[in-house]
């Protein structure tokens, strides 16, 4: 770990003399589950801010009058590898998770770094875990940064100065590899925190934790996969519980205050033709559904499935926490459960889980499903009935080696981890999405650990569009589109203001604000290279920053290699932007 004290001492003459009060001289208030329930609106305390998730700041200095004068404030470099980092912001201080588990924190004002973390990792790690360079958010504690780390480990720093506080072995990477590419969420004196799992690791690779948020302590841990004898192993069909491999849920969780409940999504099995692992009929609990989770024992409450999965579409992705009056309107959507009385309210999970692209509105308190509808082009499922029945296209199923079909969407989605948002301002959600397919054929007939999905896929544009890029501004009541954009380049991260903003990035370089209510683009900058990073805004001082990272990523390269006559760089860096003071 880099020594901070002459770090520190040069930053507070480099501040002084600009005139700025050095970060370090500003309070710091300890984060409490009141402030996490509840977040400062200067802040940005988790991965999508509040804990249901919903990407929302209700900042509005910046606003639709204003957006056209941002201006770029501090940009810093940042360290290599897939850059998918969220910023958080706390009492004037911004700390940053690069790849390969480096953590830096900024004054939130200035850019002046205060301290830099470097985690170091066994030699051997990368013959376990292939992409655990991969880092997406952190979060608070008290006075502590926590973090997942890539050998598998929960830890904790000190925000002050950096310094390792605790740490917590969550698996054996030699034994169990799991990839902890998102970060942890912290609520109610509680760490909970998912992750995907290799192949190699078994079932018992495939966990949801909880631990004290104090001491690291775990508190529960639940498999993702049944074992014999537990609810859900007769959907497996006879398989052997070691052969259940790789249902990950390699995203944050969402978090119901109230209720006390973790709902998460996960992912697709390996390998993805069912007719591989023993008969395309089972369901193989519990791949690509949402689970809701008690909080305080971590014991499946109810589960949705949403699609059993042939193609690598998975569906570990932001779940959306709202109250909401539900009225689905049916011209917009597709799947409605009829005993729904219209307008009435109801506290819901939605959004769009996975990479079919189909928003889904569940009763966050029983899982009852409410509806459903496709945004992008999608091939796989057929229907859904009133109950929540899915039925997958027949079509797209494979019986053997050598089937194949045109798949839609790509199997970088759809939707894929770039996050989606929810206003209160306009009660709609919006999601970047992609207009992407792609040709699958079966590559094996046995489940192999020489191949993790057992398919070959060749992406391509969906028919009838060269558009790649879309944003989906959907209303949580009805289902209806507000507006629709659409662009050649993929879209990427999405977040809403109290300004009526919606700031978003694209696998070309360009960051722009939109107008919530229109979709109009009010303000545009190009930054060289992917938006591959969550954006977020906070304020010090009273004055309001948003913030967000370029570099590389698996979604922006897969949508750049469809459009080759873009050519964005994939330098990472820290842009900053506020309006003139």
């Amino acid at each position: 770990m880099r020594n901070p004290v002459p770090v520190y001492a040069a930053l507070c003459v480099a501040l002084l003399l600009a005139g700025a009060a050095p970060a370090q001289e500003r309070p710091f208030e300890p984060v409490t589950d009141a402030m996490l329930a509840d977040p400062d609106p200067a802040d940005w305390l988790m991965w999508r801010r509040t804990t249901d998730a919903w990407g929302y700041s209700p900042l509005d200095a910046i606003d639709r009058a204003n957006v056209g004068e941002l201006a770029l404030v501090w940009t810093r470099p940042l360290g290599g590898g897939v850059q998918e980092g969220t910023p958080l912001v706390h009492d004037g201080r911004m700390y940053f998770p690069n790849p390969n588990d480096l953590t830096q924190a900024f004054d939130a004002a200035t850019g002046d770094l205060l301290w830099e973390y470097r985690r170091e990792w066994p030699d051997d790690l990368g013959q376990y875990i292939p992409f655990a360079q991969i880092n997406r958010n952190l979060a608070i504690y008290g006075t502590t940064i926590l973090d997942l780390s890539g050998d598998d480990y929960l830890y904790a720093l000190d925000a002050l100065t950096g310094e390792l506080v605790w740490e917590t072995l969550i698996a054996d990477y030699q034994v169990h590899p799991a990839q902890q590419t998102s970060g942890p969420i912290a609520a109610a004196g509680r760490i909970f925190s998912s992750r995907g799992c290799e192949p190699e690791g078994g079932p018992d690779a495939c966990i949801i934790t909880a631990h004290d948020a104090r001491t690291g302590e775990e508190l529960w841990r639940r498999r993702t996969v049944p074992a014999p004898g537990e609810p859900g192993d007769e959907t497996w069909g006879g398989v052997p519980y070691e052969n259940r491999w790789h249902v990950g849920a390699w995203m944050a969780p969402s978090y119901d205050i109230e209720l006390d409940r973790v709902y998460v999504g996960t992912s697709v099995t390996s390998p993805a033709p069912k007719f591989i692992i023993g008969n395309n009929e089972d369901q193989f609990l519990y791949h690509n559904s949402t689970l809701a989770l008690d909080g305080r024992t971590g014991e499946i409450v109810w589960y949705y499935q949403h699609v059993v999965d042939h193609w690598d579409l998975d569906h570990p992705f932001e779940r959306l926490l709202v109250d909401t009056a539900v009225r689905p309107d049916p011209d917009a959507v597709d799947w409605i459960n009829p005993d729904i009385e219209p307008g009435e309210t109801r506290r819901v999970v939605t959004g769009v889980p996975g990479k079919t692209g189909i928003v889904y509105t569940l009763d966050r308190e029983t899982g009852e499903f409410l509806w459903a509808r496709p945004t992008v082009p999608q091939t796989v499922v057929d229907s859904i009935n009133g109950a929540g029945d899915v039925r997958v296209n027949p079509e797209m199923v494979f019986h053997q080696v050598g089937d194949e079909a045109l798949v839609c969407p790509g199997v970088s989605g759809g939707k894929g981890f770039p996050a989606g948002a929810y206003s209160p301002l306009t009660h709609a959600m919006y999601y970047p999405l992609q207009n992407a397919c792609m040709q699958v054929t079966a590559s094996t007939g046995e489940q192999s650990l020489n191949s993790l999905y057992g398919i070959r896929t060749r992406g391509q544009i969906a028919p009838g569009t060269e558009s790649i890029g879309t944003i989906h501004a959907i209303s949580v009541e009805t289902g209806r589109d507000a507006w629709t954009y659409e662009q050649r380049a993929g879209m990427m991260s999405v977040i809403a203001t109290g300004g009526g903003l919606l700031f978003a990035g694209d696998a070309n370089g360009r960051f722009r604000a939109f107008d919530q209510e229109t979709g109009d683009i009010l303000w545009e900058v190009n930054l060289g290279s992917a938006v591959t990073g969550y954006p977020v805004t906070y304020a010090v001082d009273g004055r309001q920053y948003v913030a967000v990272s370029t570099g590389s990523s698996l979604v922006s390269g897969a949508m750049n290699g469809l459009a080759p006559e873009l050519t964005p760089g994939t330098a990472a860096n820290l842009y900053v932007f506020a309006l003139p003071e």
